[in-house]
């Protein structure tokens, strides 16, 4: 299978990679809304940067991403004598690391602080809770904004919160990378739709990743814990609950467990 036919599915199996995925998903809709020029796009901007920064005042994040970065460093510092290693490629690794922990380690202040001492963005979170809370009636300083703020001027501010978040972003893309890179792809078969695997508990698994066929009209639903995971192929139908399907599906499987 070949990237451009295929869709992989992901599955966390633990709090930390669970976090990490769905701040790569609201940086990747940051970056999308930021290089267009639309009003609704530097909403849908200011959103998701408000996303992050409730995601990091909910618990001491900083220190888990660091921790995380720390043990990547770890693992992978155990590889330098190992026979077959690439040393040029490990030490360019363990450089981007010492460098991302350092950037993390050098901002004293709270992730997002500038957000967080922003009162135009302190009245955008306050409404943001309501459903159409933040429409033009609602906010008439985030309506001038929109409206009457230079197009360059829009995008230097948005850039400039974004840029409160680049530390993070740049240890959840590493530790992500290194997570997805670390077991390959083999090949599994799911007998009437259904695959069950036991896990090691001397090796935890990280994040589940399944692949399939693009063109294929059924799609995983995966679970899973410390011991075991499962992963259930359902017809996709969009008027009603997903049914298992009920023939042998072979796909790509890969248990990441650095």
């Amino acid at each position: 299978m070949s990237e451009n036919t295929t869709t992989i599915y992901e599955q966390p199996l633990n709090e930390r990679i669970r976090t990490f995925l769905r701040l790569e998903f609201l940086f990747a809709r940051i970056h999308h809304s930021i290089q267009r020029d639309e009003i609704f796009s530097h909403r849908e901007a200011i959103d998701a940067m408000l996303n992050v920064l409730s995601i990091f005042e909910r618990s001491d994040l900083k220190a888990e991403i660091i921790k995380e970065v720390e043990r990547l460093v770890t693992t992978l510092s155990a590889l330098e004598n190992t026979p077959g290693v690439d040393r040029q490629a490990l030490d360019l690794l363990l450089a981007e690391l010492d460098q991302t922990l350092d950037a993390l380690q050098i901002r004293k202040a709270g992730i997002g602080q500038a957000l967080k001492e922003n009162e135009f963005l302190y009245s955008i979170r306050q409404r943001s809770s309501i459903a159409g809370g933040t429409c033009d009636f609602d906010l008439p300083a985030y309506h001038y904004w929109l409206q009457h703020t230079p197009l360059a001027d829009r995008h230097n501010q948005l850039r400039y919160w974004l840029e409160q978040f680049v530390a993070v972003e740049a240890a959840i893309d590493i530790s992500l990378r290194l997570i997805r890179g670390s077991t390959g792809f083999s090949d599994a078969q799911a007998e009437n739709g259904f695959f069950q695997r036991s896990l090691d508990g001397n090796q935890p698994c990280q994040l589940i990743r399944v692949m399939i066929n693009t063109q294929a009209a059924y799609f995983p639903e995966i679970s899973g814990g410390k011991h075991r995971f499962t992963v259930r192929f359902m017809l996709f139908d969009i008027n009603q609950r997903p049914q298992q399907i009920n023939q042998d599906v072979p796909f790509r499987l890969s248990c990441c467990n650095m």
